[in-house]
């Protein structure tokens, strides 16, 4: 989105199911332009013009926009300071990372999980879901049976609806690490 438009480049995103894609076409062959990934995860296009000005723009443009920037189980909130926080009921895995303001290194649970039935989850609103790399998803089911079946998981580390729309619908399911919230 924060990408603008030029005449000079035409733009294509597809989204299926079997692909995402991005591409680009100049149609002004004195214009030069590359769209890099940095090895920390940024997507930077550089655009060269006949005057030999450069233009460029890096995306993502805010911290938290950052993969993983907080670490397991931490979330970013770029209105507190540090950025970093914990979910509760977890503590920074390195306090002193923390307190100078790297919270890469995420948080750790302040008590093991019991798995006898009595364990709960802390309800968090307003939050972007973490990494659903590793996380299973059945669309037949509702919140509540969600809930069921990640009580009775003890390698679950989370649960939501996929549609948050009406009263919300679908379920999603973490058994790892709770990234990149």
């Amino acid at each position: 989105p924060e990408m603008l438009e030029f005449d000079y480049m035409v733009y294509n995103f597809t989204e299926n199911r079997e692909e995402i894609v991005y591409t680009f076409l100049m149609t002004n062959r004195s214009i030069y332009s590359r769209l890099t990934m940095t090895p920390a995860g940024y997507l930077q296009q550089s655009t060269w013009f006949p005057t030999e000005e450069e233009a460029s723009w890096v995306s993502p443009n805010e911290q938290c926009d950052t993969y993983r920037i907080c670490g397991p189980y931490g979330y970013c909130d770029m209105i507190t300071s540090p950025i970093c926080n914990c979910i509760k009921g977890f503590t920074p895995r390195y306090s002193e990372a923390w307190k100078l303001k790297d919270g890469a290194s995420g948080c750790v649970r302040k008590t093991p999980v019991s798995c006898n039935g009595k364990d709960e989850f802390v309800q968090l609103k307003n939050m972007k879901l973490p990494d659903t790399t590793s996380a299973v998803v059945d669309k037949r089911i509702g919140l509540a049976e969600c809930r069921e079946r990640c009580l009775n998981d003890c390698n679950c580390t989370a649960f939501a609806n996929i549609n948050i729309q009406d009263r919300g619908s679908g379920c999603v399911v973490w058994t790892r690490e709770l990234l990149d919230i």
